[in-house]
This record gives structure tokens, sequence and C-alpha cells, in this order.
């Protein structure tokens, strides 16, 4: 278990508020609504484009945004982050980092004060501007856990996700996962009903690599367009595990969000940071 202050009950909402006028009104753009870095979109002589770098910054200790607040934003007790928007689970700062919480599962309210929803935690950013874009961070997970809801799978764990669009259009890049291994996936848009959240997975790229629990590792995720397809990679510890090209990346050669995913896992990460990758 991640060690809290004493004191301080692990879904404390003593964050201080983002102004709701500030997130949603006319200034409510792409871009428009990050606390550390704005998404300032450079054109160089090439004629290539490139947006300034993502770094969020956790201050104090507490609830930043939660699953509520994604859900009813215009609730006076939502809980709103200029960074990022969690579709399910909750997003606390400890002493600097980010972190889920203690995964269970149950409705969180505005402050996520007796159950987090964690157990699936879905975290990504405001920003949608990242194209050529590498995702760097440092991440810490406890062993993974089961509730009544999520039953042990082989993908629990930890992954990174690119050019996000939605939560049916996606690249998800798994970092440690329950079953030991690392892969790179694409989701896109499905008509079958029995699909995951509207979408289907593809695995483009699978291998074994399972580093140590409750120790930090670095992970390093990339995308970038190369002719007429994507070409995804995942390092740890600065030891590249995964590279392929998606030849058939169809919407997903646009630029899209950068996030974490986590399943059945308490997961602290620190040291975000999305910048520009080398095309």
């Amino acid at each position: 278990m991640i060690e809290v202050p004493e004191g301080v009950h692990p879904r404390a909402a003593d964050r201080p508020r983002v102004s709701r006028r500030a997130l949603l009104g006319g200034a409510l753009a792409v871009g428009a609504l990050t606390g550390t870095a704005g998404a300032v979109l450079v054109v160089y002589g090439s004629g290539r484009h490139e947006t300034a770098p993502f770094t969020p910054v956790f201050t104090g200790t507490g609830l930043v945004t939660n699953e509520y607040a994604f859900q009813h934003p215009h609730t006076a007790g939502a809980r709103l982050s200029a960074d990022w928007v969690v579709t399910s689970g909750s997003l606390f700062a400890l002493h600097g980092d980010g972190w889920t919480g203690t995964p269970d599962t149950g409705p969180t309210g505005p402050d996520s004060a007796r159950t987090t929803d964690s157990a699936v935690f879905r975290l990504v950013s405001r920003r949608r501007d990242f194209g050529a874009v590498s995702v760097t961070t440092r991440v810490r997970l406890e062993p993974p856990v089961t509730t009544a809801r999520t039953p042990a799978q082989d993908w629990d764990g930890g992954h990174l996700w690119l050019r996000y669009h939605s939560p049916q259009e996606l690249y998800a890049l798994s970092f440690r996962r329950r079953d030991g291994s690392v892969l790179i996936k694409r989701k896109v848009p499905a008509h079958d009903a029995k699909a995951v959240d509207g979408g289907d997975y593809a695995t483009l790229a699978e291998a074994r690599h399972a580093f140590p629990y409750r120790s930090w590792h670095k992970v390093t995720a990339s995308a970038v367009n190369h002719f007429g397809g994507v070409r995804l990679t995942l390092a740890i510890d600065d030891r590249p595990v995964l590279a392929v090209t998606d030849r058939t990346p169809g919407p997903l050669t646009r630029p899209g969000g950068v996030g974490i995913r986590a399943d059945n896992t308490e997961l602290l990460f620190r040291d975000f940071h999305a910048g520009p990758a080398a095309s």
C-alpha cells in the first residue's frame, strides 16, 4: 500500500478548486486549459508543426479530479482540473505525485471520500493536439487486486495512452500487466455490441517484460507518423522493449490526447512529460 500522511484520508478532497468559468467559458478551446504549459502551435520554416510540452504539476495532497466531475462538470461540487479529465476513477495528488488512490469500485460522489472507483482508472489530458509525441513518466505500481466488479484479468496493470480521440479510438501501450506482457494495441470504433466500450482492440506488438512492483520505473512511449503509418515505441527504464509501425492507423494519424489507464492497480506517477518526438 502507498503510505499516506497521518491525518490525511487517502481520498481527502482538499485540493483548491479550479474556476468552472475558466474551464467552461468561451475560452474552452483545445489547449487553452493547461495549468502548466499552453498548447502553443509552432510553425517551423520547413512547414513542420509541433506543440508545446505538457508537464502537469501536482501540488498539495488531496483530490485533483474524478469521474463525478467528468459526468457532472456544471455541478457546484465538481472538482475540475485544468490539465486532466478522469472518465473513470479518481485522481489524487500525493506529495507532488499523481495517484489513483486505493483501487475499489462504487460511486465516487463529488469528493471520492468513500470510494475511488479506481479499480477502473482512466485519465486523459484535456489537450488533444499531440501528434508526433513522446511521453515519459516514472511509475510505481502495487501488485494487482480484484473487486467484486473487477475480477482478475491478464491486462490488469498500467498502460499509457497516445493519440486518444475517444474511449473507442486510441493507442494503448501496456507497460506492466498481471501476465507479465508488454503490448502495443490499436483501438477503433466497433459495430459489435459486445465490443469493449464500443471499440475493437488489435494487438500490434507483444513481448515479455515484467518489472518489479513497489519500485519506481521510467516508462517512455512515442507515436510518430511514418510513410502513411504510425510508428509506435515503448521503452522501460531506458531499454527499448517494443517497436512497431501501424500500417492501417486510419484516423489515428491525427493528433490526440495522452493519458494513463490502470486496472485493478494502485498506481503512482511523477515527472509526466509529453513533448515533440523526432519524425
